[in-house]
């Protein structure tokens, strides 16, 4: 594997866009969750990204593997429980007005995860392991697989990305702050929202998160803020990077998106720079279509999203 990533994936019910979700009466079926949309970001851009996790023994849950399987990850190491659903998200689609999110995900089988189902062979066979803040804030158990997979990932010197993913409807910026806290740093790429680097750093800045998480031993860190591009520095350099036009049709998943960007151009071992043009490259194309999947491009579509960019 090029990148292994684990957390839960919900099936999805998303209204049509423009709709208020109070009003809505017609809605789209796909499937939601942070690492899965980075794993198949990575696959359309050609490279081998395999997510696990558990998932509910319904038709959610099997839809999801489908969805993961068709788009080219390897989802060999997932398990299906038969005591336990699969989470759902069902929110509304705005480019601009606030969206309504409402889970249902207490209880869910992926919220059951414990170290134990980690496969130690599989974890060290990727050359980056991806991590989302959102798997830790479903549980302690949780947290304690994600906890144990960091030491296993840093015992056999695999690269770690942490994005914070930041939901502030699963627990409050104190315990945000004391597990993320504890779990991002030493990370070698950190892939953070502007407001969320603040909250799990204690910071009052960019520049300040940043050099938190780097005397921490962090390589690389990345602060994304949407509409107004990114900054990245490795504690020597900093670069920046404009985000690219682009008619917003569900702005939902754009982080995970350049996630995918950033990573895509770290395989392929580009200057930082490259790496944050392919991230808000996938982004902006990400956000042009309805849900967290049809906009992700595939690399001939980046390729020349990139040539009309320069």
């Amino acid at each position: 594997m090029d990148v292994v990533t684990f957390g839960e994936v919900m099936g999805l019910l998303v209204a049509e866009p423009g709709t208020p979700l109070r009003q809505a009466r017609n809605f789209r079926r796909d499937i939601a969750g942070a690492e899965a949309t980075v794993a198949i970001g990575l696959a359309r851009l050609g490279h081998r990204p395999g997510w696990f996790g558990l998932l509910g023994d319904d038709p959610f849950g099997h839809g999801a593997l489908d969805t993961l399987r068709a788009n080219g990850v390897d989802v060999s190491r997932a398990r299906v429980s038969t005591s336990d659903p699969t989470g759902m998200l069902v929110r509304d689609a705005h480019a601009v007005r606030p969206i309504s999110v409402q889970y249902h995900r207490a209880g869910s089988a992926a919220s059951r995860m414990t170290p134990g189902d980690l496969d130690v062979e599989y974890l060290v066979s990727a050359r980056i392991l991806h991590l989302s803040g959102i798997t830790p804030a479903l549980s302690q158990s949780c947290v304690d697989t994600v906890r144990e997979a960091l030491c296993i990932a840093r015992e056999h010197d695999v690269t770690v990305s942490f994005d914070p993913n930041l939901r502030r409807r699963l627990w409050s910026d104190e315990r945000a702050a004391a597990v993320l806290g504890e779990l991002v740093p030493g990370a070698e790429i950190v892939l953070a929202g502007a407001e969320e680097a603040l909250v799990i750093t204690g910071q009052t800045g960019r520049a300040d998160a940043a050099k938190w998480l780097l005397d921490r031993g962090t390589r690389v860190v990345v602060i994304k803020s949407g509409a107004a591009g990114a900054w990245a520095t490795d504690g020597v350099q900093e670069w920046t990077q404009s985000a690219l036009p682009a008619s917003v049709v569900d702005p939902v998943g754009a982080g995970d998106a350049f996630d995918a960007g950033f990573l895509s151009g770290t395989l392929d071992g580009l200057p930082i720079p490259d790496r944050l043009a392919r991230g808000a490259a996938v982004g902006a194309l990400a956000v042009q279509s309805l849900g967290d999947l049809d906009g992700l491009p595939y690399r001939t579509e980046l390729d020349l999203t990139l040539d009309v960019d320069r």
